[in-house]
């Protein structure tokens, strides 16, 4: 049986310019391709803000959502998946702000329990070095004290595995200001959690 969906790829070129006039124009299968080519990517990236998985595919529908109303308004001075990107980071700050901070450490704890296997399967990982639950709450509270845009260019880095550059083109800033909002971020909370480590040790 001949792969159909191959077939329409070949047609419908995300990467061509003629793939944008499709979706501006509606078209049904070039929206379907784009969900397949970045609907995983979207909700990791989701996730790394809110913590959980169910919201990340809510806000993940939102961010399609968003595209499909404003595709008409993609000037392309970005490539199409930075600004997709972008649109997922806004929305999952947008959602960040309606959460009480109750609600929102409740939804920490409870993804720190990894309690079922999609969880897993979302898992939060730093360069291996930090594994222990106990020492990503920590982490976490420390890094919601970081400047919004420190905090935000260590998740996309650290968390979801973007480079630096992607990073840059997220966050419509140059690559030698991302580097400085990565390492300030980074010098931070290492001092922060030397600092931490050094009051526990007292008692």
């Amino acid at each position: 049986m001949p792969n159909i969906f191959l077939n329409i790829q070949s047609k419908y070129n995300i990467e061509e310019y003629g793939y944008i006039n499709l979706l501006r124009a509606g078209d049904e299968v070039a929206f379907r391709l784009l969900l397949e080519k970045f609907q995983d990517k979207v909700i990791n990236t989701c996730y790394r803000f809110l913590l959980n998985q169910q919201d990340a595919e809510d806000v993940s529908q939102e961010v399609f959502i968003e595209i499909f109303k404003s595709i008409s308004q993609f000037n392309q001075a970005s490539a199409l998946s930075t600004w997709i990107y972008r649109i997922a980071v806004t929305k999952s700050l947008d959602e960040l702000k309606k959460r009480k901070r109750k609600k929102r450490w409740g939804n920490l704890k409870r993804v720190l329990g990894l309690n079922s296997n999609d969880d897993k399967q979302y898992s939060i990982e730093i360069d291996g070095n930090i594994q222990a639950k106990e020492e990503l709450e920590i982490l976490y509270r420390l890094m919601d004290k970081l400047p919004e845009n420190q905090r935000i260019a260590f998740t996309l880095s650290k968390m979801s595995a973007f480079s630096n550059t992607e990073v840059a083109e997220i966050l419509n800033t140059t690559l030698d200001a991302t580097e400085s909002l990565i390492y300030r971020a980074k010098r931070t909370l290492s001092s922060q959690l030397s600092e931490f480590y050094k009051k526990d040790e007292k008692y």
